[in-house]
């Protein structure tokens, strides 16, 4: 199979074989400012919530979609728009996803009931679906030398990092000095822009087109996901593993991913190459990519808690004190390329995680008073080894698929990115509450149902204990305090062991680049791609 790239250029020339695209760091430029929108626009909601309950009044449910549906929908789909874009043109994809984006953010913006918010964050979801893998496999398009393409690569995390960072701090700022659909209104002149930049300067490029595009496997793939990122959010939110809603989710959600991996496997021209996961260095840096994030999206959230309810930060101070984290998860971005080729793939993602499990058995000094350097340096070294971890994951996975399937593989690894995230949430948090309740079943004057109502989280505890007052509801805001920081010393030991499972996973992976690259073209026992890596037909117009 070979993929195809075609560009228009000013000049009208027609180069032909595997060279890399003349205007390829301009496509890289425009690439980076969609993923910032998609990376901003999934966190900068979690701080307008209150002002879109005081305006629109939504109900529980109502504001849990919401603040859901966005991320939810986006992960559903990521392999469907990813796997078309191989089929129909990723420049095409990428380019309605620009569109449907900024229209969504205007309904967004202008929304006046919930039901309209939901339709339009969910829009939102669908566009950022179609945006995100189609930036990383046009990336792998354009630049065909290894090299290159991880400092690409590495620039285009950094950027991912910095839109996760500014996304709550833009929106402060922006509640601050106008209403709350400022928040999505900021998205529209951005693709206004995009859209012809992005027509006039990106590559169209398409996978293999023999034998129709299956659409019953991507409706499968696409409804299994929600089911499982459903059940696995609500898991996340607290509820129990044997609700009757999580229940249904995850297993109808699992049933379904299963008999769309069955019909992969009979098709002659699957939706998905399933044999990219037969390769070990493959299906390692899906692993490690899920391993990263369930520690880093995990971890983010308790650390939050920690510098708010314990420390008595506000949301603007703490996200001032993660700053670091995410400027060290750009310095990693930026020096991965020059850390790959230095020390291969599998040294890299295990150093990574060594890094990051040092950081988090740092960060057990936390303790009830601020330790602004110990902060300091845990935070700096998680988000330096976090991004270490995710850029060789990345780069070793994009290096391993075949161009024809760059759409796909970019689906898989953004799929794990959403999974990891989710799973993190779920497994951290239901570890932290296990350590946390039962410091509470006791406290001196403070009824058994004031315990349990305290023992949900810290900051009912803190709502238990005004109501108390006294010497009881102090004593229950100290147990609290005090129960919350050991479950988070337990939560990031167990994260530390998880750590390091993932680096012992690490050393599947290639010892250097260029035996991964040399590995794609095939040996001895593994099935090798349908497309080798830089292997293929590309023509530049």
């Amino acid at each position: 199979m070979s993929g195809t790239t075609t560009a228009a250029a000013p000049t009208g020339r027609r180069l032909s074989g595997a060279g890399p695209c003349a205007n390829r760091w301009l496509v890289l430029l425009v690439l980076c400012v969609s993923l910032l929108l998609v990376a901003v626009d999934a966190t900068v909601l979690h701080v307008a919530v209150p002002a879109v309950t005081e305006d629109l009044r939504p109900g529980a449910i109502e504001l849990l979609w919401i603040v859901d549906v966005y991320p939810l929908v986006c992960a559903s789909l990521l392999i469907l728009f990813g796997t078309l874009g191989d089929r129909v043109g990723r420049r095409r994809v990428l380019l309605f996803g620009y569109g449907l984006f900024g229209v969504a953010s205007a309904v967004a913006a202008l929304a006046d009931t919930p039901h309209v918010l939901i339709a339009a964050r969910a829009l939102l979801g669908v566009g950022g679906a179609m945006i995100m893998p189609a930036t990383l496999s046009i990336l792998r398009q354009v630049f065909p030398d290894r090299r290159e393409r991880a400092l690409a690569i590495g620039i285009w995390s950094a950027v991912a990092a910095v839109g996760a960072a500014v996304g709550p701090l833009l929106g402060g700022f922006l509640l601050e000095h106008f209403w709350w659909g400022s928040v999505f209104l900021i998205n529209i002149p951005l693709m206004l822009v995009s859209l012809p930049v992005g027509r006039m300067l990106l590559p169209e490029s398409t996978g293999d087109r023999d034998g129709p595009w299956d659409v019953i496997g991507a409706l499968m793939a696409a409804a299994g996901l929600f089911g499982v990122v459903l059940g696995v959010k609500r898991l996340g939110s607290g509820e129990s593993p044997f609700g009757m809603t999580t229940l249904v989710s995850l297993a109808v959600g699992g049933a379904l991913l299963a008999a769309f991996v069955r019909r992969q496997r009979r098709r002659t021209h699957p939706l998905v190459d399933l044999a990219m996961f037969a390769r070990p260095a493959f299906s390692t840096s899906v692993g490690c990519i899920v391993l990263a994030m369930l520690a880093l999206v995990g971890l983010e959230l308790i650390a939050a808690q920690y510098l708010q309810l314990v420390l008595g930060l506000s949301p603007l101070e703490t996200g001032l004190r993660l700053l670091p984290l995410t400027l060290a998860a750009m310095a990693a971005g930026l020096a991965g390329s020059r850390m790959l080729h230095r020390f291969g793939p599998r040294a890299m993602v295990a150093f990574g995680f060594c890094v990051t499990a040092a950081a988090v058995v740092l960060l057990t000094g936390m303790g009830d008073g601020d330790n602004t350097p110990l902060l300091l340096c845990g935070f700096v070294l998680l988000g330096f080894g976090l991004e270490t971890t995710l850029f060789g994951s990345y780069e070793s996975m994009l290096s391993e698929a075949p161009q024809s399937q760059a759409g796909g593989a970019a689906a898989i690894g953004e799929t794990s990115y959403q999974l990891g995230a989710g799973i993190g949430i779920a497994l951290l948090g239901s570890v932290m509450n296990a350590a946390y309740a039962p410091g509470l079943s006791s406290v001196p004057g403070v009824s058994a149902q004031s315990s349990a109502a305290a023992s949900h989280s810290l900051g009912e505890a803190y709502q238990v204990a005004d109501r108390l007052g006294g010497s009881a509801g102090e004593s229950l805001r100290v147990s609290a305090r005090d129960s919350f920081v050991h479950g988070l010393h337990v939560t990031l030991l167990v994260s530390a062991g998880l750590l390091l499972l993932g680096a012992l996973a690490a050393l599947k992976l290639p010892r250097s680049a260029e035996c991964a690259a040399s590995a794609a073209q095939g040996e001895p026992g593994i099935p090798a791609p349908r497309d080798p890596a830089g292997v293929g037909t590309e023509s530049v117009r």
